[in-house]
C-alpha cells in the first residue's frame, strides 16, 4: 500500500494518543479524516478544532458517506471490541482495514526511521529525540505517545527525511516497523495477557531488533539480554553519564561517547530513568550526523511531556506532580526521582491501577512499590479494554500494601479526601482517566503552601 493511493481515512478509536497522531498526519497531508471514539476528551476536542468530524456513538448511520466509498482506509485500535458495529460494517464490506501499527510502518518505511522500544520510557525518549532533531534543524516527522511540551502536540511534521516513532510492544505492534536506528530502553515483564511470559516478551523484542534495516544500529540499555551499542549511567557503557551533580533541581553531568567526553551537560527532568531516556535519545540522534556538542546542549532545553513527571504545583511548601506510571518499575522510578529532588518531604501517592490483568499479574510488586510512599490513596481499577476479574479489586491490592497509612477512595470522593492534605509532595499516578482529575486537584490545592 502507498499513502498516495488512500482516498480518505476513518479511525475507530480516534481519541487514542497514537491514533490521534496518525489522524493529524493524514489531515495535514490533505486526506479527508473522520472517526469514532467512546467519549469526548481534550484530544478529540483538539482534532475537532482541525475540522475532523468525530462522533461518540457506535452507529454506522453516523459515518459520513465520504468514508463509505472505495479508497477509504479504516484504522482501528486493538482496544476496540470484536462486537463493534462500525468495525464489523467495514469488515463485511471488504474495506481496507489496518491496525495503527501497520499504518505507521507504511508511512515510515522509506524514511530514516528512528524507533524507540521498551516497556518503559518510550514516550519520553521519543519526545526528547524529536526535540533534538528540531534543534538540529533536521526535516522529520514524529508520531509521539504523549503530548510534548516542546511542540504542544503528539505529532510533528517538519519534513519526511527522518521519522521518530514509538515501537509499541503491546499486541506485537512494533513488528510492523522497519527502523534504521532503534533503541530498547527496558524489557520488564508486562502485557502478559498478550505474551503469557517474560520469556515470550523478550523473544518479541529480539524479533523487533531483527527488523532493523541492513547497516542500521540498535542501542540497548546496559544489562538487557540483547546485543547492541550500550548506554547507561557510570557502568562502562558505550554511551554513558558520569559525575552527576544536582543544582536547583537540574542534573549536571559528563556525557561520555565512544569518541569524546562532553562536560557539564544539563538536563532538567528529575529521575535517573529520565537521564537514561535523554541519553538514549542523544545516542540515536548522533546517528543523523548532527554534532554531538549541539545535541548535548539541546538536552538542556527539553521541556518535558504532559503526564510524565509533570509539575502541576511547585513551591517551597507544597509540590504536586502528575505522572503516567502504571507498572511497579515505573512507580519505583517516580519514587526515586521525588526522594532525590525533594529530600525529607512527606510524599502522598494517589494511584489508579490500570487493567485487571496487570493488577493481578503484578499485585505483590505493586504493593511493595506503593508501600514506599508515606501515604497511599488507592482508586478503583481502570478497566480500559477489559472485563472485571473475580477477586481482582483495589481492596484486594490495598490489603497487600504493608503500610498503615493507606485508604481506598472512590474517584468521586477524591477531591474531598485531598482537601485537608498535609503532605509535602502529592503525586498522581496511573494510565487510566486519573489524568482528567489532575486539573481539578490542581485547582482545589492551588492555595497550598
Amino acid at each position: 500500500m502507498n499513502v498516495k493511493d488512500i482516498h480518505s481515512v476513518y479511525f475507530i478509536g480516534i481519541g487514542g494518543i497514537g491514533m490521534s497522531a496518525l489522524a493529524r498526519y493524514f489531515n495535514f497531508i490533505g486526506k479527508p479524516v473522520a472517526g469514532y471514539d467512546k467519549t469526548p476528551t481534550p484530544i478529540t476536542d483538539g482534532l475537532a478544532e482541525l475540522g475532523i468530524s468525530i462522533h461518540f456513538e457506535d452507529n454506522v448511520d453516523l459515518i459520513d458517506d465520504t468514508f463509505k466509498q472505495p479508497g477509504t482506509l479504516v484504522v482501528f485500535t486493538p482496544a476496540v471490541p470484536a462486537s463493534h458495529q462500525e468495525l464489523n460494517y467495514f469488515r463485511s464490506n471488504d474495506f481496507d482495514i489496518k491496525k495503527r501499527s501497520e499504518v505507521l510502518g507504511i508511512i515510515t518505511k522509506d524514511s530514516f526511521c528512528m524507533a524507540v522500544a521498551g516497556t518503559h520510557g518510550k514516550t519520553t525518549t521519543s519526545c526528547i529525540l524529536a526535540h533534538l532533531l528540531k534543534e538540529c534543524g533536521l526535516p522529520f516527522t514524529a508520531f509521539l505517545g504523549g503530548v510534548s511540551e516542546d511542540f504542544n502536540s503528539n505529532f510533528v511534521l517538519d519534513g519526511t527525511d527522518y521519522s521518530v516513532v514509538e515501537a509499541d510492544e503491546f499486541d506485537r505492534s512494533f513488528l510492523r516497523l522497519t527502523p534504521t536506528v532503534a533503541c530498547i530502553t527496558s524489557m520488564d515483564a508486562d502485557h502478559l495477557d498478550i505474551y503469557g511470559s517474560k520469556k515470550e516478551l523478550e523473544i518479541a523484542f529480539g524479533d523487533f531488533a531483527n527488523r532493523i534495516k541492513p547497516g542500521g544500529k540498535l542501542f540497548v540499555r546496559k544489562g538487557l539480554p540483547m546485543e547492541g551499542i550500550t548506554f547507561g549511567i557510570a557502568d562502562g557503557s558505550d554511551y554513558r553519564i558520569e559525575n552527576i551533580n544536582i543544582e536547583h533541581g537540574t542534573y549536571i553531568f559528563n556525557l561520555v561517547t565512544p569518541s569524546e567526553v562532553i562536560a557539564n551537560v544539563r538536563f532538567n527532568k528529575p529521575g535517573r530513568h529520565n537521564l537514561l531516556n535523554g541519553l538514549a535519545a542523544f545516542a540515536m540522534a548522533v546517528q543523523t550526523g548532527c554534532p554531538p556538542h549541539r545535541l548535548a546542549e539541546a538536552l538542556g532545553t527539553f521541556k518535558g511531556v504532559q503526564r510524565r513527571f509533570s509539575y502541576q504545583i511547585k513551591n517551597e511548601n507544597f509540590v504536586f506532580i502528575d505522572d503516567y506510571a502504571h507498572h511497579p518499575t515505573e512507580i519505583d522510578a517516580v519514587y526515586q526521582a521525588i526522594r532525590e529532588m525533594h529530600p525529607g518531604k512527606k510524599i502522598t501517592v494517589v494511584f489508579q491501577p490500570h487493567l485487571f490483568s496487570r493488577t493481578k499479574d503484578f499485585a505483590d510488586d505493586f504493593a511493595a512499590s506503593l508501600a514506599q510512599f508515606d501515604e497511599i490513596i488507592l482508586l478503583e481499577i481502570y478497566p480500559a479494554r477489559e472485563e472485571p476479574m473475580e477477586g481482582v479489586t483495589s481492596q484486594w491490592l490495598l490489603d497487600k500494601i504493608n503500610n498503615p497509612n493507606k485508604k481506598l477512595v472512590a474517584k468521586s470522593d477524591l477531591l474531598t479526601a485531598l482537601t485537608n492534605c498535609t503532605t509535602g509532595v502529592l503525586v498522581a499516578l496511573g494510565a487510566g482517566d486519573i489524568g482528567m482529575e489532575v486539573p481539578k486537584i490542581k485547582k482545589e490545592l492551588a492555595y497550598a503552601g
